[in-house]
Protein backbone atom coordinates (compact mmCIF):
# COMPACT_ATOMS: atom_id res chain seq x y z
CA UNK A 1 0.00 0.00 0.00
CA UNK A 2 1.62 3.67 -1.13
CA UNK A 3 2.04 6.54 1.67
CA UNK A 4 -1.08 8.26 -0.26
CA UNK A 5 -3.33 5.37 0.35
CA UNK A 6 -2.54 4.77 3.76
CA UNK A 7 -2.96 8.14 5.16
CA UNK A 8 -6.41 7.96 2.81
CA UNK A 9 -7.62 5.07 5.08
CA UNK A 10 -6.02 6.90 8.18
CA UNK A 11 -8.34 9.92 7.31
CA UNK A 12 -11.20 7.49 6.93
CA UNK A 13 -10.86 5.52 10.03
CA UNK A 14 -10.63 8.83 11.98
CA UNK A 15 -14.19 9.85 10.36
CA UNK A 16 -15.52 6.13 11.03
CA UNK A 17 -14.48 6.71 14.76
CA UNK A 18 -15.92 9.96 15.04
CA UNK A 19 -19.18 9.05 13.72
CA UNK A 20 -19.10 5.88 15.85
CA UNK A 21 -19.55 7.86 19.21
CA UNK A 22 -22.42 10.01 17.54
CA UNK A 23 -20.39 12.81 15.84
CA UNK A 24 -20.64 11.90 12.20
CA UNK A 25 -21.62 14.87 10.18
CA UNK A 26 -21.65 16.98 13.46
CA UNK A 27 -20.95 20.70 13.11
CA UNK A 28 -17.53 19.78 14.77
CA UNK A 29 -16.68 16.95 13.46
CA UNK A 30 -14.00 19.24 11.43
CA UNK A 31 -12.26 19.89 13.76
CA UNK A 32 -11.66 17.35 15.63
CA UNK A 33 -10.81 15.39 12.11
CA UNK A 34 -8.24 18.10 10.92
CA UNK A 35 -6.80 18.76 14.54
CA UNK A 36 -5.66 15.00 15.26
CA UNK A 37 -4.57 14.82 11.45
CA UNK A 38 -2.39 17.79 11.58
CA UNK A 39 -1.07 16.43 16.18
CA UNK A 40 -0.08 13.23 14.29
CA UNK A 41 1.85 15.13 11.34
CA UNK A 42 3.65 17.24 14.03
CA UNK A 43 4.15 14.37 15.72
CA UNK A 44 5.79 12.49 12.95
CA UNK A 45 7.89 15.40 11.39
CA UNK A 46 9.01 15.92 15.31
CA UNK A 47 10.72 12.89 15.13
CA UNK A 48 12.18 12.95 11.68
CA UNK A 49 13.47 16.19 12.27
CA UNK A 50 15.63 14.69 15.08
CA UNK A 51 16.56 11.75 13.91
CA UNK A 52 18.17 13.79 11.07
CA UNK A 53 19.59 16.55 12.89
CA UNK A 54 23.13 17.52 12.69
CA UNK A 55 24.05 16.33 16.28
CA UNK A 56 25.88 13.92 17.91
CA UNK A 57 22.52 13.24 20.10
CA UNK A 58 20.01 12.91 17.40
CA UNK A 59 22.99 9.81 15.92
CA UNK A 60 22.20 8.55 19.09
CA UNK A 61 18.03 9.24 18.25
CA UNK A 62 17.89 7.28 15.25
CA UNK A 63 20.06 4.53 16.44
CA UNK A 64 17.46 3.66 18.95
CA UNK A 65 14.48 0.84 18.38
CA UNK A 66 11.88 3.20 19.63
CA UNK A 67 13.04 7.13 19.20
CA UNK A 68 10.40 8.28 21.09
CA UNK A 69 11.86 6.03 24.48
CA UNK A 70 15.47 7.31 23.64
CA UNK A 71 14.22 11.11 23.57
CA UNK A 72 12.43 10.39 26.45
CA UNK A 73 15.57 9.04 28.10
CA UNK A 74 18.15 12.30 27.39
CA UNK A 75 18.72 14.39 30.09
CA UNK A 76 17.00 18.29 29.99
CA UNK A 77 20.00 19.56 28.79
CA UNK A 78 20.39 17.32 25.97
CA UNK A 79 16.72 17.31 24.96
CA UNK A 80 17.08 21.78 24.33
CA UNK A 81 20.81 20.99 22.87
CA UNK A 82 18.59 18.50 20.18
CA UNK A 83 15.61 20.84 19.54
CA UNK A 84 18.23 23.90 19.13
CA UNK A 85 19.74 21.90 16.17
CA UNK A 86 16.14 21.47 14.43
CA UNK A 87 14.63 24.11 12.21
CA UNK A 88 12.44 26.60 13.71
CA UNK A 89 9.62 25.64 11.42
CA UNK A 90 8.80 22.45 13.54
CA UNK A 91 7.10 22.66 17.05
CA UNK A 92 9.05 21.87 19.91
CA UNK A 93 7.29 18.63 21.65
CA UNK A 94 8.19 17.46 25.27
CA UNK A 95 8.45 13.45 25.66
CA UNK A 96 4.32 14.09 27.36
CA UNK A 97 3.44 15.27 23.91
CA UNK A 98 3.96 12.74 22.06
CA UNK A 99 1.36 9.79 21.24
CA UNK A 100 3.83 7.08 21.94
CA UNK A 101 3.22 8.70 25.39
CA UNK A 102 -0.19 8.84 25.22
CA UNK A 103 -0.46 5.18 24.14
CA UNK A 104 1.37 3.87 27.31
CA UNK A 105 -1.40 6.22 29.33
CA UNK A 106 -4.50 4.59 28.03
CA UNK A 107 -5.20 2.69 31.18
CA UNK A 108 -5.65 5.90 33.03
CA UNK A 109 -9.53 6.59 33.80
CA UNK A 110 -9.29 10.11 33.00
CA UNK A 111 -7.54 10.08 29.58
CA UNK A 112 -9.48 12.46 27.77
CA UNK A 113 -8.56 15.06 30.03
CA UNK A 114 -4.23 13.78 29.46
CA UNK A 115 -5.16 13.45 25.93
CA UNK A 116 -6.75 17.13 25.46
CA UNK A 117 -3.93 18.55 27.86
CA UNK A 118 -1.03 17.34 25.67
CA UNK A 119 -2.71 18.95 22.67
CA UNK A 120 -3.47 22.03 24.40
CA UNK A 121 0.38 22.53 25.68
CA UNK A 122 1.65 21.91 22.51
CA UNK A 123 -0.46 25.23 21.58
CA UNK A 124 0.40 27.37 24.28
CA UNK A 125 4.42 26.26 24.36
CA UNK A 126 4.29 26.89 20.45
CA UNK A 127 2.12 29.91 20.34
CA UNK A 128 4.65 32.65 19.24
CA UNK A 129 5.11 30.82 16.07
CA UNK A 130 2.10 28.63 15.76
CA UNK A 131 -0.61 30.38 15.91
CA UNK A 132 -2.87 32.02 13.61
CA UNK A 133 -4.85 35.74 14.99
CA UNK A 134 -7.77 37.87 14.62
CA UNK A 135 -8.32 40.84 13.22
CA UNK A 136 -8.38 42.37 16.99
CA UNK A 137 -5.61 40.83 17.74
CA UNK A 138 -6.56 37.74 19.97
CA UNK A 139 -4.30 35.05 19.12
CA UNK A 140 -5.94 31.57 17.98
CA UNK A 141 -3.86 28.69 19.50
CA UNK A 142 -3.07 25.46 17.06
CA UNK A 143 -4.91 23.08 18.86
CA UNK A 144 -8.44 23.09 21.70
CA UNK A 145 -9.61 20.72 23.82
CA UNK A 146 -11.92 18.26 21.89
CA UNK A 147 -12.84 15.68 23.62
CA UNK A 148 -15.90 17.95 24.92
CA UNK A 149 -17.74 17.33 21.92
CA UNK A 150 -18.32 14.23 22.50
CA UNK A 151 -21.99 14.97 24.96
CA UNK A 152 -21.64 11.75 27.14
CA UNK A 153 -19.10 12.59 29.17
CA UNK A 154 -18.82 8.83 29.96
CA UNK A 155 -17.74 8.47 26.47
CA UNK A 156 -15.35 10.93 26.21
CA UNK A 157 -12.18 8.63 27.76
CA UNK A 158 -13.08 5.57 25.34
CA UNK A 159 -13.24 8.05 22.28
CA UNK A 160 -9.75 9.57 22.51
CA UNK A 161 -8.66 6.35 23.36
CA UNK A 162 -10.34 5.41 19.92
CA UNK A 163 -8.48 8.10 17.91
CA UNK A 164 -4.85 7.05 19.89
CA UNK A 165 -5.36 3.43 18.52
CA UNK A 166 -5.88 4.92 15.01
CA UNK A 167 -2.72 7.33 15.61
CA UNK A 168 -0.24 4.78 16.74
CA UNK A 169 0.20 2.32 14.12
CA UNK A 170 0.46 4.82 11.17
CA UNK A 171 3.67 6.85 9.95
CA UNK A 172 4.36 9.95 7.81
CA UNK A 173 7.53 9.66 7.67
CA UNK A 174 7.23 8.19 3.70
CA UNK A 175 5.38 11.69 2.90
CA UNK A 176 8.06 14.01 3.87
CA UNK A 177 9.62 13.31 0.72
CA UNK A 178 6.66 14.41 -1.08
CA UNK A 179 6.15 17.69 -2.18
CA UNK A 180 3.05 19.99 -3.38
CA UNK A 181 0.53 17.84 -5.17
CA UNK A 182 0.86 14.66 -2.88
CA UNK A 183 -0.18 17.32 0.10
CA UNK A 184 -2.48 18.84 -2.19
CA UNK A 185 -4.49 16.06 -2.70
CA UNK A 186 -4.27 15.14 0.41
CA UNK A 187 -5.67 18.09 1.99
CA UNK A 188 -8.44 17.95 -0.49
CA UNK A 189 -9.86 14.69 0.12
CA UNK A 190 -9.41 15.44 3.83
CA UNK A 191 -11.65 18.42 4.17
CA UNK A 192 -13.79 16.91 0.93
CA UNK A 193 -17.43 16.13 3.44
CA UNK A 194 -16.80 20.11 4.60
CA UNK A 195 -16.19 22.57 2.15
CA UNK A 196 -19.57 22.92 0.86
CA UNK A 197 -21.94 25.83 1.47
CA UNK A 198 -24.20 24.01 4.46
CA UNK A 199 -22.21 24.59 7.26
CA UNK A 200 -22.40 28.62 6.93
CA UNK A 201 -23.76 31.48 5.40
CA UNK A 202 -20.30 32.14 4.14
CA UNK A 203 -20.50 29.52 1.74
CA UNK A 204 -16.90 28.82 2.34
CA UNK A 205 -16.11 27.91 -1.46
CA UNK A 206 -13.10 25.96 -1.92
CA UNK A 207 -11.46 26.38 -4.89
CA UNK A 208 -10.71 22.55 -7.58
CA UNK A 209 -6.73 22.21 -7.69
CA UNK A 210 -6.99 22.55 -11.32
CA UNK A 211 -8.69 25.92 -11.18
CA UNK A 212 -6.16 27.06 -8.78
CA UNK A 213 -3.03 25.37 -10.76
CA UNK A 214 -4.33 27.51 -14.19
CA UNK A 215 -4.53 30.70 -11.68
CA UNK A 216 -0.82 30.24 -10.56
CA UNK A 217 0.25 29.25 -13.64
CA UNK A 218 -0.93 32.47 -15.30
CA UNK A 219 -0.18 34.43 -13.13
CA UNK A 220 3.74 33.51 -12.52
CA UNK A 221 4.44 31.46 -15.42
CA UNK A 222 8.10 29.34 -15.05
CA UNK A 223 10.04 32.56 -13.90
CA UNK A 224 12.81 31.49 -11.84
CA UNK A 225 13.92 34.88 -11.05
CA UNK A 226 11.25 35.34 -7.81
CA UNK A 227 12.75 36.65 -4.44
CA UNK A 228 10.62 37.79 -1.13
CA UNK A 229 7.34 37.60 -3.45
CA UNK A 230 4.21 38.56 -1.28
CA UNK A 231 1.40 37.19 -2.03
CA UNK A 232 -2.36 37.89 -0.80
CA UNK A 233 -6.01 36.30 -0.62
CA UNK A 234 -8.66 38.43 1.27
CA UNK A 235 -11.19 35.46 1.16
CA UNK A 236 -8.60 32.82 1.63
CA UNK A 237 -10.84 29.74 2.30
CA UNK A 238 -8.85 26.56 2.91
CA UNK A 239 -5.61 28.47 1.31
CA UNK A 240 -6.16 26.49 -2.03
CA UNK A 241 -4.88 29.39 -4.29
CA UNK A 242 -2.45 30.53 -2.28
CA UNK A 243 -0.89 27.23 -1.86
CA UNK A 244 -1.15 26.49 -5.74
CA UNK A 245 0.71 30.62 -5.98
CA UNK A 246 2.96 29.63 -3.71
CA UNK A 247 3.88 26.17 -4.63
CA UNK A 248 4.25 27.81 -8.29
CA UNK A 249 6.19 30.30 -7.12
CA UNK A 250 8.88 28.34 -4.63
CA UNK A 251 7.74 28.14 -1.48
CA UNK A 252 11.09 28.97 -0.31
CA UNK A 253 10.69 32.17 -2.17
CA UNK A 254 7.60 34.12 -0.94
CA UNK A 255 5.63 35.17 1.81
CA UNK A 256 1.65 34.43 2.29
CA UNK A 257 -0.46 36.68 3.70
CA UNK A 258 -4.58 36.19 4.04
CA UNK A 259 -7.69 36.79 6.12
CA UNK A 260 -10.92 35.09 5.78
CA UNK A 261 -14.32 35.35 8.07
CA UNK A 262 -14.95 31.76 8.79
CA UNK A 263 -13.22 30.08 11.76
CA UNK A 264 -13.62 26.99 9.97
CA UNK A 265 -11.68 28.01 7.34
CA UNK A 266 -9.04 29.46 9.11
CA UNK A 267 -8.65 26.16 10.82
CA UNK A 268 -8.02 24.27 7.68
CA UNK A 269 -6.11 26.89 6.02
CA UNK A 270 -3.56 27.11 9.29
CA UNK A 271 -3.09 23.15 8.57
CA UNK A 272 -2.91 23.92 4.66
CA UNK A 273 0.38 26.01 5.26
CA UNK A 274 1.64 23.61 8.03
CA UNK A 275 1.56 20.77 5.21
CA UNK A 276 3.27 22.72 2.85
CA UNK A 277 5.86 24.67 4.63
CA UNK A 278 4.58 27.47 5.11
CA UNK A 279 5.02 27.72 9.11
CA UNK A 280 6.10 31.60 8.53
CA UNK A 281 3.06 32.87 6.86
CA UNK A 282 1.04 31.02 9.92
CA UNK A 283 1.19 34.87 11.71
CA UNK A 284 -0.04 36.58 8.61
CA UNK A 285 -3.41 34.30 8.74
CA UNK A 286 -5.97 36.26 9.83
CA UNK A 287 -9.55 35.74 10.55
CA UNK A 288 -12.49 38.55 10.88
CA UNK A 289 -14.34 40.50 8.15
CA UNK A 290 -11.93 41.58 5.28
CA UNK A 291 -14.18 44.25 3.80
CA UNK A 292 -14.98 45.98 6.95
CA UNK A 293 -11.87 45.50 8.61
CA UNK A 294 -8.69 44.77 6.69
CA UNK A 295 -6.04 43.56 8.86
CA UNK A 296 -2.99 43.98 6.28
CA UNK A 297 -2.02 47.67 5.99
CA UNK A 298 1.16 49.40 4.85
CA UNK A 299 3.42 50.68 7.15
CA UNK A 300 1.75 53.65 8.06
CA UNK A 301 -1.57 51.88 8.96
CA UNK A 302 -3.45 54.40 6.81
CA UNK A 303 -3.01 52.37 3.30
CA UNK A 304 -4.02 49.00 2.39
CA UNK A 305 -1.04 46.68 2.00
CA UNK A 306 -0.41 46.08 -1.80
CA UNK A 307 0.82 43.35 -2.64
CA UNK A 308 2.79 41.53 -5.50
CA UNK A 309 0.14 38.81 -6.32
CA UNK A 310 -3.50 38.53 -4.89
CA UNK A 311 -6.02 35.71 -5.96
CA UNK A 312 -9.60 35.43 -4.50
CA UNK A 313 -12.54 33.33 -5.23
CA UNK A 314 -14.92 34.95 -2.86
CA UNK A 315 -18.50 34.39 -2.10
CA UNK A 316 -20.62 35.26 -4.89
CA UNK A 317 -23.80 36.29 -3.15
CA UNK A 318 -24.67 37.02 0.71
CA UNK A 319 -26.54 38.73 3.16
CA UNK A 320 -24.03 41.86 4.10
CA UNK A 321 -26.78 44.02 4.91
CA UNK A 322 -25.42 44.48 8.84
CA UNK A 323 -22.33 45.93 7.71
CA UNK A 324 -23.19 47.58 4.34
CA UNK A 325 -23.34 51.06 5.61
CA UNK A 326 -19.55 50.32 7.12
CA UNK A 327 -18.47 49.35 3.81
CA UNK A 328 -20.19 52.21 1.73
CA UNK A 329 -18.33 54.89 4.17
CA UNK A 330 -15.12 53.85 2.26
CA UNK A 331 -16.10 55.10 -1.18
CA UNK A 332 -12.18 55.60 -1.73
CA UNK A 333 -11.88 51.93 -1.51
CA UNK A 334 -14.98 50.80 -2.99
CA UNK A 335 -15.23 53.41 -6.14
CA UNK A 336 -17.64 51.56 -8.08
CA UNK A 337 -20.14 51.23 -5.11
CA UNK A 338 -21.54 48.76 -2.81
CA UNK A 339 -24.65 47.22 -3.70
CA UNK A 340 -27.60 48.18 -2.26
CA UNK A 341 -29.76 45.84 0.49
CA UNK A 342 -32.48 44.86 -1.49
CA UNK A 343 -36.30 44.70 0.05
CA UNK A 344 -36.47 41.27 -0.66
CA UNK A 345 -34.13 38.39 -0.87
CA UNK A 346 -31.36 40.09 0.32
CA UNK A 347 -29.06 36.99 0.28
CA UNK A 348 -29.25 38.11 -3.24
CA UNK A 349 -26.56 40.95 -2.79
CA UNK A 350 -23.89 40.52 -4.76
CA UNK A 351 -20.97 40.78 -2.49
CA UNK A 352 -17.87 39.68 -5.40
CA UNK A 353 -18.73 43.13 -6.67
CA UNK A 354 -17.08 44.84 -3.43
CA UNK A 355 -14.18 41.71 -3.50
CA UNK A 356 -12.88 43.05 -7.45
CA UNK A 357 -12.76 46.32 -5.88
CA UNK A 358 -10.49 45.29 -2.95
CA UNK A 359 -8.15 43.06 -5.06
CA UNK A 360 -7.59 45.83 -7.35
CA UNK A 361 -7.05 48.10 -4.87
CA UNK A 362 -4.47 45.37 -2.88
CA UNK A 363 -2.15 44.95 -5.91
CA UNK A 364 1.09 46.59 -6.22
CA UNK A 365 1.16 49.82 -8.54
CA UNK A 366 3.62 49.28 -12.04
CA UNK A 367 3.72 45.11 -11.18
CA UNK A 368 1.20 43.66 -9.12
CA UNK A 369 -0.98 41.06 -10.65
CA UNK A 370 -4.36 39.00 -9.73
CA UNK A 371 -6.88 36.58 -10.34
CA UNK A 372 -10.49 36.53 -9.14
CA UNK A 373 -12.90 33.83 -9.61
CA UNK A 374 -16.20 35.83 -10.78
CA UNK A 375 -20.10 34.33 -11.94
CA UNK A 376 -19.91 34.73 -15.70
CA UNK A 377 -22.49 37.08 -15.69
CA UNK A 378 -20.53 39.71 -14.78
CA UNK A 379 -18.25 39.58 -18.11
CA UNK A 380 -21.51 41.32 -20.21
CA UNK A 381 -22.65 43.30 -17.69
CA UNK A 382 -24.83 46.28 -19.08
CA UNK A 383 -25.80 48.79 -15.87
CA UNK A 384 -24.63 49.13 -12.20
CA UNK A 385 -21.16 48.68 -10.07
CA UNK A 386 -20.25 45.86 -12.31
CA UNK A 387 -20.57 47.96 -15.57
CA UNK A 388 -18.82 50.55 -13.65
CA UNK A 389 -15.63 47.69 -12.73
CA UNK A 390 -15.70 46.72 -16.33
CA UNK A 391 -15.02 50.19 -17.64
CA UNK A 392 -12.77 50.89 -15.55
CA UNK A 393 -10.34 47.32 -15.88
CA UNK A 394 -10.92 48.23 -19.61
CA UNK A 395 -10.20 51.62 -19.86
CA UNK A 396 -7.30 51.40 -17.24
CA UNK A 397 -5.63 48.66 -19.00
CA UNK A 398 -5.95 46.74 -16.16
CA UNK A 399 -7.32 43.54 -17.26
CA UNK A 400 -5.56 41.24 -19.57
CA UNK A 401 -7.50 37.60 -20.08
CA UNK A 402 -10.58 36.10 -18.93
CA UNK A 403 -10.87 32.52 -19.24
CA UNK A 404 -14.82 31.21 -18.49
CA UNK A 405 -14.89 27.74 -16.96
CA UNK A 406 -16.98 24.54 -17.86
CA UNK A 407 -20.32 24.13 -15.96
CA UNK A 408 -20.72 22.11 -12.37
CA UNK A 409 -16.89 22.18 -12.08
CA UNK A 410 -17.14 24.44 -8.52
CA UNK A 411 -18.84 21.25 -6.41
CA UNK A 412 -20.74 23.78 -4.66
CA UNK A 413 -22.13 26.10 -7.17
CA UNK A 414 -23.59 25.64 -9.84
CA UNK A 415 -23.08 29.24 -10.96
CA UNK A 416 -20.76 29.56 -14.44
CA UNK A 417 -17.99 30.77 -13.53
CA UNK A 418 -14.84 33.09 -15.45
CA UNK A 419 -11.78 34.06 -13.71
CA UNK A 420 -10.24 37.40 -14.69
CA UNK A 421 -6.98 38.36 -14.44
CA UNK A 422 -5.65 41.79 -13.89
CA UNK A 423 -2.00 43.31 -14.35
CA UNK A 424 -0.98 46.88 -13.00
CA UNK A 425 1.91 46.79 -14.91
CA UNK A 426 -0.56 48.03 -17.72
CA UNK A 427 2.11 46.67 -20.68
CA UNK A 428 -0.09 44.22 -22.95
CA UNK A 429 -1.72 45.42 -26.15
CA UNK A 430 -3.99 42.79 -25.66
CA UNK A 431 -6.83 40.98 -23.85
CA UNK A 432 -7.17 36.94 -24.27
CA UNK A 433 -10.27 35.38 -24.00
CA UNK A 434 -10.97 31.66 -23.52
CA UNK A 435 -14.76 30.06 -23.62
CA UNK A 436 -13.27 27.08 -21.99
CA UNK A 437 -16.92 25.85 -21.38
CA UNK A 438 -17.13 22.90 -23.22
CA UNK A 439 -13.88 21.37 -21.99
CA UNK A 440 -13.84 18.82 -19.21
CA UNK A 441 -15.13 15.34 -18.22
CA UNK A 442 -18.31 14.43 -16.18
CA UNK A 443 -17.22 11.89 -13.19
CA UNK A 444 -18.98 10.32 -9.96
CA UNK A 445 -17.53 11.09 -6.64
CA UNK A 446 -19.74 9.86 -3.72
CA UNK A 447 -22.96 8.92 -5.81
CA UNK A 448 -22.55 12.83 -7.00
CA UNK A 449 -22.33 13.80 -10.59
CA UNK A 450 -18.96 16.33 -11.07
CA UNK A 451 -16.92 17.56 -13.49
CA UNK A 452 -13.46 18.11 -13.78
CA UNK A 453 -10.76 19.27 -16.40
CA UNK A 454 -8.23 16.99 -17.55
CA UNK A 455 -4.60 17.74 -17.59
CA UNK A 456 -4.24 17.84 -21.38
CA UNK A 457 -7.11 20.87 -21.25
CA UNK A 458 -5.41 22.41 -18.45
CA UNK A 459 -2.15 22.80 -20.59
CA UNK A 460 -4.43 23.57 -23.15
CA UNK A 461 -5.73 27.05 -21.75
CA UNK A 462 -2.53 27.93 -20.52
CA UNK A 463 -0.28 28.00 -23.46
CA UNK A 464 -3.31 29.25 -25.73
CA UNK A 465 -3.06 32.29 -22.91
CA UNK A 466 0.07 32.80 -22.89
CA UNK A 467 0.26 32.51 -26.39
CA UNK A 468 -2.12 34.65 -26.90
CA UNK A 469 -3.60 32.29 -29.78
CA UNK A 470 -6.52 33.00 -31.44
CA UNK A 471 -8.69 29.19 -31.68
CA UNK A 472 -11.79 29.00 -33.30
CA UNK A 473 -14.97 29.08 -31.28
CA UNK A 474 -12.08 28.90 -28.12
CA UNK A 475 -9.95 32.02 -27.76
CA UNK A 476 -9.35 35.65 -29.43
CA UNK A 477 -6.88 38.17 -28.66
CA UNK A 478 -8.32 41.44 -28.68
CA UNK A 479 -7.54 45.20 -28.44
CA UNK A 480 -8.92 47.20 -25.90
CA UNK A 481 -10.39 49.60 -28.20
CA UNK A 482 -12.18 46.44 -30.10
CA UNK A 483 -13.55 45.55 -26.36
CA UNK A 484 -15.38 49.11 -25.51
CA UNK A 485 -17.19 48.89 -29.11
CA UNK A 486 -18.54 45.60 -27.70
CA UNK A 487 -19.99 47.80 -24.96
CA UNK A 488 -16.84 46.14 -22.41
CA UNK A 489 -18.00 42.96 -22.97
CA UNK A 490 -14.78 40.04 -22.08
CA UNK A 491 -16.97 37.32 -23.21
CA UNK A 492 -14.76 35.52 -25.99
CA UNK A 493 -18.10 34.31 -27.86
CA UNK A 494 -18.90 37.76 -28.85
CA UNK A 495 -15.80 38.18 -30.59
CA UNK A 496 -15.80 34.81 -32.52
CA UNK A 497 -16.18 35.36 -36.65
CA UNK A 498 -19.57 33.95 -37.89
CA UNK A 499 -18.16 31.62 -40.53
CA UNK A 500 -20.21 30.18 -43.62
CA UNK A 501 -19.08 27.28 -45.52
CA UNK A 502 -18.71 27.90 -49.21
CA UNK A 503 -18.70 25.13 -51.72
CA UNK A 504 -17.33 25.79 -55.47
CA UNK A 505 -19.47 24.58 -57.99
CA UNK A 506 -19.30 24.53 -62.37
CA UNK A 507 -21.84 26.14 -64.08
CA UNK A 508 -23.71 23.12 -65.23
CA UNK A 509 -23.97 22.01 -61.67
CA UNK A 510 -25.32 25.58 -61.26
CA UNK A 511 -27.57 25.93 -63.87
CA UNK A 512 -29.39 21.57 -62.72
CA UNK A 513 -29.63 22.91 -58.79
CA UNK A 514 -31.35 25.94 -60.04
CA UNK A 515 -33.68 23.84 -62.54
CA UNK A 516 -34.28 21.15 -59.48
CA UNK A 517 -35.06 24.21 -56.96
CA UNK A 518 -37.45 25.52 -60.10
CA UNK A 519 -39.24 21.77 -60.68
CA UNK A 520 -39.35 21.54 -56.74
CA UNK A 521 -41.50 24.92 -56.55
CA UNK A 522 -43.31 23.92 -59.85
CA UNK A 523 -44.68 20.70 -58.32
CA UNK A 524 -45.07 22.33 -55.04
CA UNK A 525 -47.02 25.15 -56.47
CA UNK A 526 -49.68 22.57 -58.70
CA UNK A 527 -50.38 20.64 -55.35
CA UNK A 528 -51.10 23.52 -53.46
CA UNK A 529 -53.54 24.78 -56.05
CA UNK A 530 -54.59 21.44 -56.36
CA UNK A 531 -55.75 21.45 -52.52
CA UNK A 532 -56.98 24.55 -52.41
CA UNK A 533 -59.13 23.76 -55.41
CA UNK A 534 -60.27 20.32 -53.57
CA UNK A 535 -61.08 22.07 -50.51
CA UNK A 536 -62.86 25.19 -52.22
CA UNK A 537 -65.60 22.37 -53.77
CA UNK A 538 -66.07 20.62 -50.14
CA UNK A 539 -66.65 24.18 -48.72
CA UNK A 540 -69.45 24.85 -51.41
CA UNK A 541 -70.91 20.97 -51.45
CA UNK A 542 -71.25 21.65 -47.32
CA UNK A 543 -72.78 24.76 -47.67
CA UNK A 544 -75.14 23.27 -50.71
CA UNK A 545 -76.56 20.89 -48.13
CA UNK A 546 -76.79 23.08 -45.30
CA UNK A 547 -79.54 25.08 -47.76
Amino acid sequence: MTIKEKTIRLIDELKSTCAAYGMGNDGNEYKIITQVFLYKFLNDKFGYEIKNAKSEIAKKIKAADKWETAYAELTDNERMLLQSAISPDVPMLEPYHLISNLWNQQGKGDFDAIFDSAMTDIAEKNVDIFSTQTTENTKIPLFETLTNFVTDSAQRAPFARALVDKLVNFSFEEAFAEHYDFFASIFEYLIKDYNTAGGGKYAEYYTPHAIATIMARLLVGDNADLHSIECYDPSAGTGTLLMALGHQIGEDRCTIFSQDISQRSNKMLKLNLLLNGLVSSLDNAIQGDTLVAPYHKSDDGQQLRQFDFVVSNPPFKMDFSNTREKIAAMPARFWAGVPNVPAKKKESMAIYTCFIQHVINSLKEGKGKGAIVIPTGFITAKSGIEKKILQKIVDDRIVYGCVSMPSNVFANTGTNVSVLFFDKSKTTDKVVLIDASKLGEDYKEDNLQKHRLRDEEIDMIVNTFNEKKAIDDFSVAVTYDEIKEKNYSLSAGQYFDIKIDYVDITEEEFNRRIANYQDTLTKQFEESHKLETEILSQLKQLTFNQN
